[in-house]
Order: C-alpha cells, then structure tokens, then sequence
C-alpha cells in the first residue's frame, strides 16, 4: 500500500486500485491527491524593496565618489548585489507559483533553492572586488580626505530605507529560505550601514582616513559571514539534503513507533523548494495495510509535527520482498 499527501486542503479525490507484480505478492495502493495552497506572495514587498535600494544605491555611489568614501562606495556595491538578488529572488517565488505539467511533475518550486544559492554565490563574487580596493585604501591612505559628514549622512539614510525593506519581508522569514534570504540581507544592510555611520564618525573625530578603510573591509568580513550559512543551505538544498530544520532522526524514530510497523526503510527528506519540504518512506507492517485512516493521520503527524507537506508512504508486509523489485535500502 502506498499513500501520497501533498499538504493539500481542498479539491480531495481519491482511486483505489489492486496490482499483482511479476514476483507473486500482491500490493494495494490507494492515493490521495488534492492541491496545495501556492506559496504566500510577496510581489509588492519585492516591488516596494527594488525600487528604494536602487534608488538608494545609485545616490550612495554618487555621494561615496563625492566624499572620497570607500566605506560608502563597498556598502553601494553590497546594496547594488542585493539589488540583483531580490530581482531573483523575486522571480523565483513567481516560477514557484506556477502550476505543475507533465514534465515538471512538482512544479517550479526548486527554482527558489536556485535563487538562494545564486543569491550567496553572487555576493561572494561581488564581495572580492570591494574588499580589494577597501584593502588599498587601508593600506595607502596617503591624500585621502574623506567628507566624514556626508558619509554619515548618506548611510543614515541606509539605515532607514534597508530597515523598512526588511520589514517588508519580515512575515515570511521563517517558511521560506529564499525570503529569509532577502530579510537577512536586509537586516545586515541596515546593521553595515550603521557601521559605516560609525566609521564616518571615527573619520571626523580622528582625521585619519585609513579607518574609512578599515570599514570598507569589515563591511566585507560582515556580507561573507553572513552569506556562508546561506550558501552552505542552499547548496545542501541543491543536492537533495535533508531541510536544516527537520531532524531526520525524529523523524525515523516518530514512524517505527507508529502501531504495527516493524521496520522502516528507503526513509527520504527532502526539498521541493525553499518552503516546502517531501518525505517518502517504506513501513514494514506484518499484520498488513492499516487502512486509509491511519495513513491520513500519519501524514497529517508528519505534516503537523515536522513541517513536512508532501509525503508518500509505501506500506509492506515483508521486508524482503523489496529486493525483489530492487528497492535500495536506506
């Protein structure tokens, strides 16, 4: 016996069928299919959170070449990669909507996984280029002046605009790796602009330019530690990893304690995209297929306990007979 749940609340319709295969034991599967609630839109947040940090970039560039500010010039290029992150981010969430076909059987939603890990990847890249010249600037700080004044007041601004683009994607920063991805993004800005305010304010006090600088390459350290664990994620999602938020330990323990299941193998987890995550597992049962009740209510558990929307059970009263049809075993 085999159930299918895909994390649907509407639109139910259901078959049952009895198949005999070439090795003389007999399986029934019965399925339950539906469709899923498409992912919360954040279109307007994208829009809204384009719009401000281009316009913001391309004032901070200007006002960084007027002020002589490698610390305004490293955070416009930071903002300017985020730019072209929320521009795929925000794609993605549009492919991740889109229904699915004969070919893509689960939709577009991996697109997203794409996203987050173009997202980090570019940021690396981008990052490499402004920590080169910060490090010039620290190291040969000779007829620097720096308008100290102008750069506090231009990543004040910063400050504000990165702050209330988070807050734009604040509601969805626990569901979706790709809108966390944007939120994170968001909130450093916000933190790397205060730096650079701070920095600003050292500049004034001090007169010494090389700690413009020395900001320009703190800015750097922040967007690669705060990138890494957005990459690492991303790729591990890439390659079919087990979600960070789903312990694939509980998740074997919570089904060989279910009632007449003897054993458990071929146990699955994986990612359909940035906010939904599959399951497909075999359950030895001895005493034979408990019914569609059961496995209505083992994946509402799975569903409910660790997040897992889409989940396919295969029901099996011998664990041998799986070798027969060439399962692995996992």
């Amino acid at each position: 016996m085999a159930a299918k749940d895909h994390g649907h609340d509407d639109d139910h319709h259901g078959h049952d069928h009895h198949s005999h295969d070439h090795h003389g034991h007999d399986h029934a599967h019965r399925h339950g299919h539906g469709h899923a609630h498409l992912p919360a839109s954040f279109g307007r947040a994208f829009a809204i959170g384009i719009a401000l940090n281009l316009g913001f970039v391309i004032v901070e560039a200007g006002y960084g070449i007027v002020a002589n500010s490698m610390a305004l010039l490293a955070d416009a290029g930071h903002n300017l990669s985020d730019v072209l992150g929320l521009c795929v981010a925000w794609l993605a969430t549009v492919l991740a909507r889109r229904r699915p076909s004969a070919r893509y059987t689960y939709g577009l939603r991996a697109s997203s996984i794409l996203a987050a890990l173009f997202n980090a990847a570019f940021l690396l890249i981008a990052v490499g280029a402004i920590a080169w010249e910060a490090a010039q600037r620290l190291f040969d700080p000779s007829g620097v002046e720096v308008a100290a004044p102008t750069v506090m007041a231009v990543a004040a601004i910063g400050i504000a605009i990165n702050g209330a683009t988070a807050w734009l994607f604040a509601r969805g920063r626990k569901g979706d790796l790709n809108i966390r991805g944007a939120y994170l993004h968001m909130v450093a800005d916000a933190a790397i602009s205060a730096g650079v305010v701070v920095g600003g304010l050292a500049v004034l006090l001090t007169g010494w330019a090389w700690i413009d600088g020395a900001v320009g390459l703190a800015i750097c350290a922040a967007i690669v530690w705060g990138t890494m664990s957005l990459l690492r994620e991303s790729v591990a999602l890439s390659l079919a990893a087990v979600p960070a938020n789903v312990d694939p330990g509980d998740v074997r323990a919570f089904l060989a304690s279910q009632p007449g299941v003897a054993g458990l193998h071929d146990l699955h987890i994986w990612a359909l995209g940035t906010d939904q995550t599959a399951l497909s597992a075999h359950l030895v049962m001895p005493a034979g297929p408990p019914g569609d009740a059961f496995l209505g209510a083992l994946c509402a558990q799975l569903r409910t306990r660790f997040s897992i929307a889409h989940a396919t059970i295969q029901i099996e009263t011998d664990a041998s007979a799986c070798a027969l049809v060439a399962c692995g075993a996992a």
